[in-house]
């Protein structure tokens, strides 16, 4: 990446820091009675303009559409600012993968093409002019059909991998497991050529959440060994080691304890409940990445802060996505900030 434009692009990281939502800001938010005072507030932040155009009656789904569409622009524009960076792109590939998980668990629960696009928003490919890929699955007739339709895409074959995992196991989790492979195997080939340690952090810790997880998840689902195996990106020889003796692990909680000597002991969960451990962890982690995200902005000029923009927007907006369905649901103000990614206290 060149120099001018790692300068430029950090200016306007260091600038977007300085406009994240505060934690008293979200506490505002998840305070609204209802969507429609919920939408007054939003329109009192920096996100007034990226709701302007939602109608009513306003839905969380629709708000999130609209916040959506935001999240694309805000990282379509870093992106393009910090010049070719296959790790930025990897990144913009989740809106793409989200998209095609959505289409495809629409297909298998047999939702109508009306009830699958309301949870659909194709502006991310229209900036990238993608379209194309993601209609097509659309409008199959059925899941063989939009599978069979992305096989010539260039992540085609793991689709169908977790195409014929699902058909064997029928558990939609798997499904969307294969989907995110897809997503980190590309961020662990961008990450290989960049020298800044700062940012090849953060993007190393994404790939050890997938990892740990897919090995944690596939114990839980009763995957055998080599199912398991193939949901794993293999990144280095301690990853592979480490992984193996949690994939042996007689159980869950014993694949966990093996975390217990490595940088992640501190993320380890207490609990019994399997399910609830994973939950524990899932949170465990993602407020480390999180917090990793925060500190990138020490070095001024870095990649690291472009790479920590574009995590901590992300976790902005889907805290904002959180926030839109308590208030519609009417879940209690405190439920929603504990579920929140947030600076801790």
């Amino acid at each position: 990446m060149g120099g001018s434009k790692n300068v430029y692009a950090s200016v306007k990281a260091y600038s977007k820091r300085g406009k994240l939502l505060t934690k008293s800001d979200f506490q505002t938010l998840a305070e609204s009675r209802d969507l429609e005072e919920l939408m007054t507030r939003i329109k009192n932040t920096v996100y007034a303009d990226a709701v302007a155009d939602v109608q009513k009656p306003y839905t969380s789904l629709n708000i999130e559409s609209a916040l959506r569409s935001k999240l694309a622009d805000i990282h379509y524009s870093i992106a393009k600012t910090s010049g070719n960076s296959g790790v930025l792109d990897a990144y913009y590939m989740k809106f793409i993968v989200s998209n095609l998980k959505q289409i495809l668990k629409g297909k298998i629960l047999g939702k109508t093409q009306e009830e699958i696009e309301a949870h659909v928003n194709l502006h991310a490919e229209e900036l990238i002019k993608q379209r194309d890929i993601v209609i097509k699955a659309l409008v199959a007739k059925d899941f063989e059909e939009a599978v069979a339709s992305l096989n010539s895409v260039e992540f085609g074959e793991e689709i169908a991998k977790a195409a014929t995992l699902y058909n064997e196991k029928k558990n939609i989790q798997i499904f969307d497991t294969y989907f995110d492979k897809i997503l980190y195997q590309h961020l662990a080939g961008a990450m290989k050529n960049y020298s800044d340690k700062e940012a090849t952090k953060i993007v190393s810790m994404d790939i050890d959440f997938y990892n740990i997880l897919s090995v944690i998840r596939g114990k839980f689902w009763g995957l055998q060994d080599e199912q398991i195996q193939d949901l794993i990106i293999v990144t280095s020889p301690p990853a592979k080691e480490l992984l193996g003796r949690m994939m042996s692990a007689a159980t869950v909680r014993d694949a966990f304890n093996e975390l217990s000597s490595t940088k992640y002991k501190d993320l380890v969960p207490q609990v019994e409940n399997e399910l609830d451990a994973i939950a524990e962890f899932e949170r465990a982690f993602e407020m480390s990445i999180y917090n990793t995200s925060l500190r990138s902005f020490t070095k001024m000029f870095s990649f690291a802060t472009i790479v920590g923009i574009t995590k901590l927007t992300s976790f902005e907006i889907r805290n904002l996505a959180a926030i839109a369905f308590a208030v519609e649901q009417k879940i209690p103000t405190e439920t929603t900030m504990s579920k929140l990614i947030l600076p801790e206290e």
